[in-house]
């Protein structure tokens, strides 16, 4: 079933006439329109996508379906005007991405409206064949990237040098953008789970974690290995480790469709407080991944939400000790009925950096 077809039956159920699409993301997934400025309108006939004059040809290519305006006045009075041409009553909007000052100049063009929210998240949350694919490609291109700086993983080098060439690598492999900057922590800043990279040169000793992903088709991967230089004594360097390793099999042997995300979160954590580090593990067990980095479901304690079939998700449990170091390992999952498929295939065994 289309896309746009599942949202259309939605609107009576939401006591609206009309919905406005204005997350990009959305619009993108709603009718494959890539371009930075535009916005949906969808009516339980109708199918309507605003944009500017710059991407005209470009909408032209990718859109289907779809009545295409090109606008030539202010967004809010076009929209007014889709108003008033379709007889919409009552228009739901996306509360969670119209600015205040967006939302008065609707109000000014006397549009009635209704804040709706998630109502295209929760398509997204299901992936489909094409959208699992897409993710598997996103996926590979990740990991071969990796592959690549494995060679220049070494004391002496800094964190910020490894990261961009780490960014290279990905494009090099295909990806068209980045879901986000990579991480490359070492050390003390490993210990800091959204660490930027610095100058600081990889040591003797150092926990060394690479957080990144890659892309295709506007699909994103997400994953996370942490590396360790070789010293004379590394025991605790390994036991963080381990920890965390047999924290995140626990994890991923406990989902299947049909299980509460909190649980999946548990698997992980009590392992990790049972070891003796419940005070060091303070982030979500995992994250949906798909057109963004960061989307339901969220895997956390805080979270009741039931794993569905197709749902695509990460698995990163970890230890941060502050002024020492800290490890992360991150996979990606697809939940099925009988259990879960991990996308990710690189090695898990402790990688040793005897350079």
């Amino acid at each position: 079933m289309q896309r746009k077809t599942l949202l259309k039956r939605e609107l009576s159920k939401l006591g609206i006439d009309g919905i406005l699409i204005t997350d990009l993301l959305n619009v993108r997934y709603l009718s494959g329109f890539t371009g930075s400025s535009g916005c949906i309108i969808i009516t339980p006939k109708n199918s309507i996508l605003l944009t500017d004059f710059r991407y005209q040809e470009q909408v032209s290519e990718e859109v289907k379906g779809f009545r295409i305006i090109i606008e030539n006045s202010e967004r809010s009075l076009e929209i007014r005007n889709i108003c008033k041409e379709y007889e919409i009553k009552k228009l739901g909007f996306e509360d969670h991405n119209v600015t205040y000052g967006f939302y008065e100049k609707l109000i000014k063009r006397k549009i009635r409206l209704k804040p709706v929210q998630g109502v295209v998240e929760s398509f997204r949350i299901i992936k489909s064949e094409n959208e699992v694919e897409h993710v598997k490609k996103a996926v590979k291109r990740a990991e071969s990237a990796f592959r690549k700086l494995l060679p220049h993983i070494k004391a002496g080098v800094t964190e910020q040098k490894l990261a961009l060439q780490l960014e290279e690598f990905i494009k090099r492999e295909g990806s068209q953008s980045l879901p986000f900057n990579a991480i490359v922590a070492s050390g003390p800043m490993s210990a800091l789970p959204h660490a930027q990279p610095t100058n600081r040169r990889l040591k003797k000793g150092d926990l060394v974690v690479f957080d990144w992903g890659g892309e295709c088709g506007g699909y994103y991967s997400d994953m996370t290995r942490t590396v360790l230089i070789n010293n004379n004594n590394i025991s605790h360097q390994k036991e963080l480790y381990y920890t965390v390793l047999e924290a995140q099999k626990r994890a991923i042997k406990s989902v299947f469709a049909g299980i509460k995300s909190a649980r999946i979160d548990a698997a992980a954590r009590d392992y990790i407080n049972d070891a003796g580090f419940e005070d060091y593990f303070g982030h979500g067990t995992g994250h949906g991944v798909g057109l963004a980095v960061h989307e339901k479901p969220v895997v956390s304690w805080r979270n009741k939400e039931v794993i569905e079939e197709n749902m695509i998700f990460t698995i990163e449990p970890g230890i941060y000790l502050p002024g020492f170091g800290g490890v992360r390992i991150e996979d990606m999952v697809i939940a099925g009925n009988n259990g879960a498929e991990i996308l990710t295939s690189l090695p898990k065994k402790l990688k040793i950096i005897k350079r």
